[in-house]
């Protein structure tokens, strides 16, 4: 069990957010190679990365689901589930993995020609995925050995294979993008290409570190390894919901960015450039994510309620501490940050003037991050998915009346960040308040 000390809570969180700083930096690194080398590939790098992290965040979803089964079991005590909950896992993400990966390599190739305004983009696109959607079967492995792994509180191990996805993907991305010697200029393709064997390796370093470690003898991870009916039921009725809750939030997001796209390519440039920001802010935010899943799923399942309230005020401090930290810079030097990504002069006074608007959004998510996860931790998904339902119907309703109805300046299009985490964050805070939520039995 993990104790309520802000040093424990930190030494939990600490390496997700470095994890993610570094997926961040990968990213940042992606954007700003593209974005020299043709405004194409940066935008279609950016539109079709979007697609990809919609069927990741719905893997992602899943996964979560088994995070909190396994944090809740050693709540109780129960060590001999975990073994058949985390066998259980890999075989039901594998199918919908490979469902996923027929939907992006086989179904979007038809219908993203369909809905782009412009046909160059759209192919670009479908050259991007035809790549990356082969990270997913890495996806499937690395997202069931990290539910265990923050589960049970080792997020270090998911830093070190953070570490290693982010320098062979950096050193790829320049060598396959630009090419160099005998390696041929692949552009676009060589990012996807060197995003996904980035993949491969940290997937092979988490599988060889879970092979050796001692997790596997303490949990008998593999003498219990083994696809059960029962855990099979439990992990669709928790993860179901977060596995559509991912898809949806993602998806949606992705909607907003083709209707920018059929706005014209400039605001999509400027809009790419935010979103390529925004990854920074969401560093500390994800990292406390998943500290509070696992913190609220132990305690409760240890019966220990009256600790719930510290947990959430903690995280809380710490999330807008660390967001001051990774994310200063959207207010005080906009332009800088975004001159990282797209030195294009033409976009940086605009995207910086979005960025400094819309960073206000950001520190409201770090806050109410902390009690939606606290719904998602205590396995009541079905009421998660609810709330994120709602919330992206608020999101996708603005976002249409803003650009299809109002044709609002790409500026003011941006306050649907807003209108999406304030709902996310009023309904959190109402059902917390006004439902029975802490007897949820997962």
């Amino acid at each position: 069990m993990l104790d309520l000390r802000y040093r424990t809570i930190l030494s939990v969180a600490l390496p997700l957010m470095v994890s993610s700083f570094i997926q961040s930096i990968v990213f940042l690194t992606d954007a700003g190679f593209l974005s020299r080398y043709s405004t194409l590939a940066f935008d279609a790098n950016g539109n079709a990365g979007l697609i990809y992290v919609t069927m990741f965040a719905a893997l992602m979803g899943m996964s979560d689901g088994s995070q909190i089964l396994i944090a809740r079991r050693i709540g109780q005590d129960n060590i001999g589930a975990i073994g058949r909950i985390f066998g259980t896992s890999i075989f039901t993400m594998s199918v919908f993995g490979i469902v996923l990966f027929s939907i992006m390599y086989f179904i979007m190739p038809v219908l993203l020609p369909t809905y782009s305004k412009h046909q160059d983009l759209a192919q670009a696109q479908i050259s991007f995925l035809n790549i990356r959607s082969f990270a997913l079967f890495f996806g499937v492995i690395t997202l069931s050995i990290q539910a265990f792994l923050y589960a049970i509180g080792k997020t270090w191990v998911v830093l070190v294979s953070a570490v290693i996805v982010a320098c062979s993907n950096i050193l790829m991305d320049y060598l396959f993008i630009f090419g160099w010697k005998f390696i041929p200029e692949m552009g676009l393709e060589g990012a996807a290409l060197a995003s996904t064997l980035a993949d491969g390796f940290g997937m092979l370093f988490l599988s060889l570190f879970l092979i050796f470690s001692k997790e596997v003898k303490k949990y008998g991870l593999f003498s219990h390894f083994a696809f059960q009916w029962k855990s099979f039921v439990e992990l669709i009725k928790i993860g179901s919901p977060l596995f559509l809750q991912g898809f949806m939030a993602l998806a949606t997001w992705t909607i907003f960015f083709t209707w920018i796209e059929q706005m014209g390519k400039s605001e999509l440039t400027i809009s790419q450039n935010i979103r390529s920001i925004y990854f920074l802010a969401f560093v500390p935010i994800w990292g406390f994510a998943a500290t509070t899943k696992t913190y609220i799923s132990q305690y409760i399942g240890r019966k220990d309620f009256q600790a719930l309230k510290t947990i959430q005020r903690r995280i809380q401090f710490l999330t807008l501490i660390f967001l001051l930290v990774f994310f200063h810079g959207s207010f005080l030097y906009p332009e800088k940050l975004i001159a990282l990504i797209n030195p294009n002069e033409q976009y940086l006074e605009q995207s910086a003037n979005i960025l400094m608007y819309v960073s206000g959004s950001i520190f409201i998510f770090g806050l109410i991050s902390v009690k939606f996860q606290t719904v998602n931790g205590s396995g009541n998904t079905q009421m998660s998915f609810a709330i994120e339902f709602f919330s992206v119907l608020a999101y996708i309703t603005s976002a249409y009346f803003f650009v299809k109805v109002g044709h609002f300046d790409i500026f003011w299009v941006w306050s649907v960040e807003y209108i999406y985490f304030c709902t996310l964050g009023l309904l959190s805070i109402l059902y917390l308040k006004f439902f029975n939520w802490k007897n949820t039995q997962i």
